[in-house]
């Protein structure tokens, strides 16, 4: 694997996934400890949410074939979730008693969580393209 793929613009995918990541975790662990009961569907999602951002983070981060794909998998699975979370949210607020990450596209993280996949997919088939050339 190249190294060009972890320089540059690379490096800041992988930071802002390592701050998300880091954000997510202690906005859904203090939902957790403090007031599950009052929301236990969107504090799970929060935390399903940072579970894939650390995985995300950690796959971006390493220079294997296999953390490419694990990469792969955890960005769509992003995708995905804010999509539906982020759709559903906004059609049918009352199945969400507080926010998710995802809520409203990502609306309390600037809406970086409605970015950050499809970045992540344009960087992971861009620097694919540099590796295979």
């Amino acid at each position: 694997m190249s190294e060009r793929r972890h320089a540059g613009i690379g490096r800041v995918l992988i930071a802002v996934y390592a701050v998300l990541a880091l954000a997510a975790t202690g906005r859904s662990l203090v939902q957790i400890v403090q007031r599950f009961d009052e929301a236990p569907f969107a504090y799970a999602l929060s935390a399903v949410a940072a579970v894939v951002y650390i995985v995300a983070t950690v796959a971006l981060a390493m220079r294997s074939d296999a953390a490419r794909a694990v990469a792969l998998a955890a960005v769509c699975f992003e995708l995905v979730g804010v999509v539906v979370v982020g759709t559903l949210s906004l059609v049918s607020p009352e199945l969400f008693a507080h926010d998710t990450v995802w809520s409203r596209f990502g609306m309390g993280y600037l809406f970086i969580p409605a970015v950050l996949p499809f970045l992540g997919l344009w960087w992971l088939r861009a620097s694919r393209e540099r590796v295979a050339a």
